[in-house]
């Protein structure tokens, strides 16, 4: 708090957030980050978080706003993103912070972009990889529109990308570390993406620290169906019932946009959106594996945690993809993200 006045301090601490100063939330959590995780490193001067001991093999880049942590810094590490690149708070990377990002990763072998479906992000990691293509490094870019909720909703043309975003860092991850081509590397992610579909829901707003407001307002008995992870509204403002409840109320679309059937293998995500107990978390889960086997899909891989949130809101989504035994494989390797 080095500078601060005793105004300035008790202008912040209205927000009830654990920080020093709004201007350095970025840079201090990614410092704080890179301390906890010696295996990862942040490039000088910049919002990139590395891998120590880059492979020279194809590398993964993805990123975005930040205040989705562990995405996506936290999925850095063998098997999985070679890099990320952290905008300010819900607001995306530059392209000049993306082309460091792809400087930083290149080994030779090309580069993949996993790019959420936000009009700044699609904008700004395009430009990037127009302007490292020019300097002559293989790059190729895949976007990922998992959420099922709404279309063309605020920030995106089309489906946003949501937590099914973080199959795909695991996925594609994994093939490029068994020394799979670019090529082949992204079209193992563009089949992740045309089988995961997900879907969620909020319970509380969250606060981005620079406005010192909440996102949008809910009643005390109320929830909103399909939030994005950026506050964006959803399908529909409902009173809270039960759990199962709100399961099948998510699954429902999820299945419907999802070509998994009766028979199939699936990779189940619950995923908390920041606030959410993990013990409520487990609760959502058992409403979802009894839904799915009354369907008639057998769950074969089960994460519940907290993966991609959205600072402190409560609620959680649900990611359902669809496996092939490639895919299984995959998603099953070994890695070093801290987050996985």
């Amino acid at each position: 708090m080095t500078g601060w006045g005793h105004e300035k301090f008790l202008e912040v601490a209205k927000l009830k957030k654990l920080l020093n100063n709004v201007d350095a939330y970025v840079d201090d959590m990614l410092e704080g980050l890179v301390k906890a995780h010696p295996d990862l490193t942040r490039v000088p001067n910049t919002h990139v978080i590395v891998r120590r001991n880059k492979g020279n093999k194809v590398a993964l880049i993805s990123g975005g706003g930040s205040g989705h942590e562990p995405a996506h810094a936290g999925f850095v590490g063998t098997g999985m993103l070679d890099g990320a690149v952290a905008g300010e708070v819900f607001t995306s990377p530059t392209p000049n912070q993306v082309l460091d990002a792809i400087h930083a990763v290149d080994s030779g072998q090309g580069v993949l972009l996993v790019i959420k479906n936000y009009t700044g992000d699609v904008m700004n990691f395009e430009m990037a990889a127009e302007m490292a293509q020019a300097e002559g490094i293989s790059v190729e870019r895949v976007i990922v529109d998992d959420d099922v909720a709404v279309e063309d909703s605020t920030y995106t043309v089309g489906r946003r990308g949501i937590a099914g975003t973080v199959f795909v860092h695991k996925i594609a991850g994994a093939a490029a570390e068994a020394g799979k081509s670019l090529a082949e590397v992204k079209a193992v992610a563009e089949r992740v993406i045309q089988n995961v579909a997900s879907m969620g829901m909020a319970m509380s707003p969250c606060t981005v620290p620079a406005s010192g407001e909440p996102s949008f307002e809910l009643g005390p008995n109320e929830m909103e169906i399909g939030m994005g992870i950026h506050g964006e509204p959803g399908t529909k403002r409902v009173p809270l019932v039960g759990a199962e409840s709100i399961v099948n109320t998510l699954l429902e679309p999820i299945l419907a946009n999802s070509p998994a059937k009766s028979g199939d293998e699936v990779a189940v995500l619950v995923n908390g959106l920041g606030a959410t107990p993990l013990s409520e978390l487990y609760i959502a889960n058992l409403s979802v594996h009894q839904a799915l086997a009354d369907k008639g899909l057998k769950v074969v891989q089960t994460y519940v945690g907290e993966y991609m949130t959205s600072l402190e809101m409560a609620g959680f989504s649900i990611s359902v993809l669809r496996l092939d035994d490639e895919l299984k494989s995959l998603l099953t390797a070994p890695t070093t993200a801290p987050a996985w």
